[in-house]
């Protein structure tokens, strides 16, 4: 996947708009961060779901996270496969390991979140205060 058409939230979600509908997952960040993931629960079809609202969770060998929707819209696609083989979350967090997939209410959402430069620098910050730089 190109990640330059991707954008990002500050709880490392990603959201895929650029073919409507829109994609939704966690960033390879997240993956590496919860470390084995062994469950996850997300939204049936029809769901309405709200930017920033939570509207899922997944569990990993160390902890549970709370998942928190990109963008508002309705739920058309679960990845049901993750409810037999989650771990296709650590292993391709941006092509088969997707979690949902909705109908965008606002585009204007998807232009407020960050770009994919503005995640990595993110991500560079909190790689550094981990290290305690």
């Amino acid at each position: 996947m190109d990640l330059s058409s991707v954008r990002f939230t500050k709880t490392h979600e990603w959201v895929d708009s650029t073919n409507s509908p829109a994609t939704i997952g966690i960033t390879e960040y997240a993956q590496s961060q919860l470390g084995d993931v062994i469950y996850v629960e997300l939204p049936a079809p029809g769901t309405e779901v709200s930017a920033g609202a939570k509207f899922g969770v997944v569990e990993s060998v160390k902890a549970a996270s709370d998942l928190y929707s990109p963008v508002s819209g309705k739920v058309l696609e679960a990845n049901l496969r993750l409810a037999d083989q989650p771990e296709l979350i650590n292993q391709d967090p941006y092509g088969e390991g997707w979690l949902v997939v909705i109908e965008p209410g606002d585009a204007g959402e998807y232009e407020g979140l960050l770009t994919a430069e503005q995640y990595a620098a993110l991500v560079r910050e909190l790689d550094g205060e981990a290290e305690g730089t």
